[in-house]
């Protein structure tokens, strides 16, 4: 199919803005973009005088904002409504707004695809910071439709991923559903208004950290067993499988534990990636950004929760300044609430009953995204 270049489908760009000092901006900058879900979550309201430099691309309703920064993260949206004030972008991002006769959808979409991401990628200059140029995002080279082609695209790839945005939700809506079943039973965690057994982690609980057999000896890696990272710890209840694996003799010199341990991030860059928790359902190693926690007479389940509800908590001593770290000495002296097992256990059956929904959810949620990337590899392949 013909191709043509992204920009001959936009109107020349808009420039920098110009503006008095006491304007009222509203500035969205690329932390405002959510790269999964591909939306606009927030902005900043600021006198233009006081913004920072980079708060100069004034963007309207139906522009798309494409980050030049990291293109592996595809950091893309579409500002489907004006906010109140001026709006205005960062110059971290390339801002396409479409000609009359073309779809803004079509090109929202387009700059979502692998094609796209790839060869931005491929373009990209700096080792720690890589990026690309307006004039790059613009030369991107799309498969040339007609109007009526992109709107009969963009209805079908919308519709599509409004049903991925529902299935999102179902299990958010369950997640919560768990949150709040925790939360009658046994109250907030931290507070403790239901006056549970409150004892320091290491009381009721081992704690493992994890550790890198040395990358010099290459017998310590192979095929045996998983080797975690701090990756494989996401939202989901279970880890993820890992990319590496340890050899039987790397298992040795490494740290392992058994299905039903909890794993959890604890050296990271921010705080929101520190204290994030994950389910072990086989045995595993995992590396020195991990803290594993193994239950003693203490459920799993119950457990898993109760880290999620006390992040916050369980990260108020850490010290930013330096690289975030948890140490294995403060996790340990970390109060949480121990009810009886059996209420532990009750909960647990509760959570087993949700989570049979939320893989009947998640296989449509996959199925749909199966659709999608298919749809999507057509289209602009």
């Amino acid at each position: 199919m013909e191709k043509i270049k992204l920009g001959d489908l936009c109107k020349p760009s808009a420039g920098q803005i110009k503006e008095d000092e006491d304007t009222l901006i509203d500035y969205i900058d690329i932390s405002s973009v959510d790269n999964e879900t591909k939306k606009i979550t927030g902005y900043q309201t600021i006198i233009f005088g006081e913004s920072p430099s980079r708060a100069r691309k004034v963007v309207k309703r139906g522009n798309i904002l494409v980050s030049t920064v990291r293109p592996n993260l595809n950091a893309v949206a579409l500002l489907e409504e004006d906010t109140p004030n001026v709006t205005v972008a960062s110059t971290g991002f390339c801002v396409l707004e479409s000609k009359d006769d073309v779809d803004p959808r079509f090109i929202f979409n387009f700059c979502k695809s692998k094609p796209f991401i790839d060869d931005m990628v491929s373009q990209a200059t700096g080792a720690s910071y890589p990026a690309v140029s307006d004039k790059i995002v613009r030369s991107a080279l799309v498969p040339k439709y007609s109007y009526q082609e992109q709107q009969s695209i963009s209805s079908v790839l919308d519709k599509l991923t409004g049903i991925i945005d529902g299935r999102r939700t179902e299990l958010l809506e369950l997640d919560n559903l768990i949150k709040a079943r925790f939360v009658e039973m046994f109250g907030d965690p931290v507070s403790n208004p239901m006056n549970w057994e409150c004892t320091r982690l290491a009381d009721k609980c081992d704690i493992v950290t994890g550790n890198t057999p040395s990358r010099k000896v290459e017998k310590y890696y192979g095929n045996a067993i998983e080797w975690i990272k701090s990756d494989n710890i996401t939202e989901d209840m279970f880890l993820t499988t890992a990319v590496e694996f340890l050899s039987s003799d790397g298992e040795k010199v490494g740290r392992t534990v058994e299905a039903g341990s909890i794993l959890m991030t604890c050296i990271a860059g921010s705080l929101r990636s520190i204290g994030n928790v994950a389910v072990a359902n086989r045995k595993v190693a995992f590396n020195q950004q991990i803290n594993a926690i193994v239950p003693n007479n203490q459920n799993t389940y119950f457990m898993y929760e109760q880290f999620k509800l006390s992040k916050e908590h369980i990260c108020s001593g850490v010290n930013m300044s330096l690289k975030g770290i948890l140490s294995k000495g403060q996790l340990s002296d970390i109060s949480f609430i121990f009810p009886p097992i059996e209420l532990q256990n009750q909960f647990a059956v509760f959570v087993h009953q949700v989570d049979k929904s939320k893989v009947a959810v998640q296989k449509a949620l996959d199925e749909t995204q199966t659709l999608f990337d298919s749809l999507m590899q057509e289209y602009f392949g």
